[in-house]
């Protein structure tokens, strides 16, 4: 299994406020809605289109103001993943967010998506850190 780690970015909120946000599928709705196609969710699932494949995820962990573990639903997806939104509270207005995908990749597989997938996560994270940072 493959491990991708996106670059830590800074929010100026604590966990508590954003931990929330990032709990609930839900509340991700005005973020992604115009991002892909068929947007669907409720509080521990979403599924969507995107390039023309159907993706399902549900919430399958949360550990309050740490972080939030998500997985594939079955079928639509072509390969088997783990993600997590990592919270780090450094300090009362100081969060880190990192992400974190574990997926199962073949050789030829990782050579042809490896650095596009780390790319998105980074992109990801930039997005939500600055996406949680104009939250008031």
């Amino acid at each position: 299994m493959e491990k991708y780690e996106s670059k830590q970015q800074q929010i100026h909120h604590p966990a508590a406020l954003i931990f929330p946000i990032i709990s609930r599928m839900d509340m991700l709705t005005p973020a992604m809605q115009d991002k892909v196609e068929e947007w669907q969710a409720d509080e521990d699932s979403c599924s969507f289109k995107v390039k023309g494949f159907k993706v399902g995820l549900r919430i399958a962990e949360k550990v309050e103001n740490k972080h939030v573990k998500i997985v594939a639903t079955d079928g639509g997806v072509p390969i088997d993943f783990t993600f997590w939104i990592q919270l780090h509270e450094v300090a009362s207005n100081d969060t880190r967010v990192r992400m974190v995908l574990h997926a199962e990749l073949n050789m030829m597989m990782r050579m042809m998506i490896g650095g596009k997938i780390q790319s998105g996560l980074d992109q990801a994270v930039e997005g939500l850190a600055k996406a949680l940072n104009s939250f008031r």
